[in-house]
């Protein structure tokens, strides 16, 4: 590590960024702004660590990243929500149509 590595503002190349504190925060907020969440654990790739979406009802989507799929799944115990691995069952068709609203509509 040089001397101002930890002055950087973006992290380096092939780092991975973990899940942090702010991660799990907007996740809270965004279950608890919104009902009929459902929660999708997608697996660490090369690219990403654990992540998980959150879909509302009406389709509407938010991703971070988790530390793992156990703390993926704590959390949404926590809140009382379902839970899915997204590489088994898929995304729902809501969240699709939801995706494909907004970029029909430019908001995308």
């Amino acid at each position: 590590m040089g001397l101002f590595d930890r002055f950087r503002r973006k992290p380096r190349p092939g780092v991975l960024r973990t899940a942090s504190g702010q991660d799990t925060s907007h996740l809270e907020q965004w279950t608890k702004s919104r009902h009929g969440v459902e929660a999708y654990v997608e697996p660490k790739t090369t690219v990403t660590e654990t992540t998980v979406v959150l879909v509302a009802h009406d389709g509407e989507w938010t991703r971070r990243r988790v530390a793992s799929p156990d703390a993926a799944r704590s959390f949404a115990r926590k809140l009382g929500m379902p839970i899915y691995d997204a590489g088994i069952v898929g995304y729902p068709k809501r969240m699709r149509d939801y995706t494909a609203r907004k970029k029909a509509s430019g908001d995308l």
